[in-house]
């Protein structure tokens, strides 16, 4: 199913491709337009997750890793059942994280360091499985295609203006109108996969690391520190923020319509509901459990046996109101022993 979303994409992005080609330059225009875009789907699916690293001055964990973060990650993924993916550090001061990569076995998970700095090492646990989810699901090949062909339409809108022949074909309105609608075309190709892709990691990622409250609070702490603090790398390269676990670009006046990521706080929402229904099924399954529990018929509170009523005595046993045979017998104070 990952493999046909993103081939479905890839068709959409390159007609979308060949249809301003064809503005620009005609039949021709398009002919180029074709070829560009089957290089490009090629290159990117081969080598759009360095690109994507090396945008972000992302690095690989070194053997000094004092946080512990390529342990965490290969936990994590052998939890999700995937291959352990190549851990990098963003150098960036904004908390936040993404991953990469065109299948799970050749993928990478990239997190910043002021997102080591800012959460708990569950918070921490709680943002990584998110991102393993997405490897699992192949949405980092969805969303690096998008990310580079989203970038891509928009450069080529922006080159109408200095070809004649789409200000003949289409007029100067025209060709204002194809700079504006272009990008936008892309980039709601973008939303449309995105903000779906990041309930379902959500809820996945909560599953492999445990606790849903864990990305709950992570989530909270991101967005909260996203909001302050600035990512020029993201603002330099804004058709990758949708790869981000929260929106890492502070030009958000736009509507939520556009926005590549759900509201924060329904993410929280919907993981707290999530730890709650968690929550009473553990309840549920200690109480079944719980020595407290009303025991089964036929057995005694400690789990001895207990006759059943309507069970017919043994002719030899005594009667259950006769005294006992010793009991005519004087009690022995028993002798202390040096332990008292």
């Amino acid at each position: 199913m990952g493999y046909f979303k993103t081939a479905a994409l890839m068709a959409a992005m390159t007609a979308l491709f060949m249809g301003l080609g064809y503005l620009l330059g005609g039949s021709g225009g398009m002919i180029i337009a074709l070829v560009v875009a089957a290089c490009m789907n090629v290159f990117t699916w081969w080598n759009s997750d360095k690109m994507v690293l090396r945008m972000h001055n992302a690095h690989a964990v070194g053997a000094n890793d004092r946080h512990g973060l390529t342990a965490l990650v290969a936990g994590l993924a052998q939890n999700a059942g995937i291959p352990t993916p190549a851990v990098y550090i963003i150098d960036s001061a904004q908390p936040n994280a993404f991953a990469t990569g065109r299948n799970p076995a050749n993928a990478a998970v990239a997190v910043s360091t002021g997102l080591l700095q800012a959460l708990s090492r569950e918070e921490l646990a709680g943002v990584v499985a998110h991102e393993l989810a997405h490897i699992k699901h192949h949405d980092t090949a969805i969303m690096t295609v998008t990310a580079t062909f989203a970038g891509a339409i928009s450069m080529l809108a922006n080159f109408a203006l200095f070809f004649g022949g789409s200000r003949e074909r289409l007029g100067l309105i025209g060709t204002i109108a194809m700079m504006i609608f272009a990008p936008m075309a892309a980039a709601l190709v973008q939303m449309a996969v995105s903000r779906t892709r990041e309930y379902a990691a959500d809820k996945e990622g909560a599953a492999i690391c445990g606790n849903p409250l864990w990305l709950a609070t992570a989530l909270e702490r991101i967005a909260m520190g996203a909001a302050r603090v600035d990512n020029p790398a993201a603002e330099a390269h804004p058709a990758t923020a949708h790869m981000f676990i929260i929106n890492p670009l502070h030009g958000n006046g736009r509507d939520k319509l556009f926005s590549t990521h759900p509201a924060t706080e329904n993410r929280v929402a919907a993981l707290r509901e999530m730890a709650r229904q968690m929550g009473g099924e553990m309840a549920r399954g200690l109480g079944a459990a719980s020595p407290r529990a009303t025991p089964p018929s036929g057995s005694a509170p400690w789990g001895a046996k207990r006759p059943a009523a309507h069970a017919r005595p043994h002719p030899d046993a005594p009667h259950p109101d006769a005294p006992h045979p010793d009991a005519h017998k004087p009690r022995r104070t028993p002798k202390r022993g040096p332990w008292g």
